[in-house]
């Protein structure tokens, strides 16, 4: 140090970044969780809001799908399995949407038009849904209309789509038999589509398990009805 120089200048340290702020568990998860709730209570809501709507486009649908399967009818009478019997009114104390539904159509000058039966079985993606027409005097159905399926875009879809399919099920005897693209000879038997040979015998298989199982139920309605 020369004789001019005053103190040594002090050395200035920079000052370490701060550490940053520790979250805590326990307030990143109740943040999460009330979110979480927050969001099924919208969900909530929202789904309220439109199970009305939603509800009514289904009975809309469904009372077009009555008429198309059951061709000429004008209205129809729900009837409601109970015991395994149909009856036109639901037990007192039961609610009649958890009840399993059976419809009878009636054409001008209340004339019967036959019966239409709803069901649903797996196919080859998911469940397949459907209803048809039944004839209980001459075993024949009416028509058949898809209502619900998921099958492969393109292959089992066709189910609902190809006309020439849904078509063979007008004046088709029962029970049905399915067989192969152009093999049909016989009045009960059905041309499966080919490359979808599953969801043509989940239609099948339907059909029959339903009119299996509810056929004697419509029948003996049916017999009631011209005593």
């Amino acid at each position: 140090m020369t004789a001019g120089d005053g103190p040594a200048a002090s050395a200035t340290v920079p000052e370490a970044p701060a550490p940053p702020a520790v979250v805590k568990t326990t307030s990143l998860l109740t943040t999460l969780g009330a979110g979480g709730v927050i969001a099924g209570v919208l969900l909530v809501v929202v789904y309220s809001l439109t199970l009305p709507a939603i509800e009514a486009n289904k009975q809309k649908d469904l009372e077009a799908a009555i008429k198309e399967v059951l061709k000429g009818a004008e209205r129809y009478e729900t009837l409601y399995v109970v015991g395994g019997a149909l009856v036109a009114k639901a037990p007192e104390g039961a609610d009649p949407k958890k009840l399993e539904q059976v419809y009878l159509g009636y054409r001008a000058g209340n004339e019967r038009a036959g019966f239409a039966l709803a069901a649903a079985e797996p196919g080859f993606q998911d469940l397949v849904g459907l209803i048809f027409g039944y004839d209980v005097a001459k075993k024949q159905l009416l028509g058949m209309k898809v209502l619900e399926s998921k099958e492969t875009p393109g292959l089992g879809d066709k189910i609902a789509k190809d006309q020439t399919f849904v078509g063979q099920f007008r004046g088709a005897a029962t029970p049905l038999v399915g067989v192969k693209q152009g093999k049909r000879s016989k009045p009960g038997e059905v041309d499966m589509i080919t490359g979808a040979t599953i969801s043509s015998k989940a239609v099948i298989r339907i059909i029959n398990n339903t009119l299996k199982r509810l056929g004697p139920a419509v029948e003996a309605y049916a017999a009631e009805g011209t005593r």
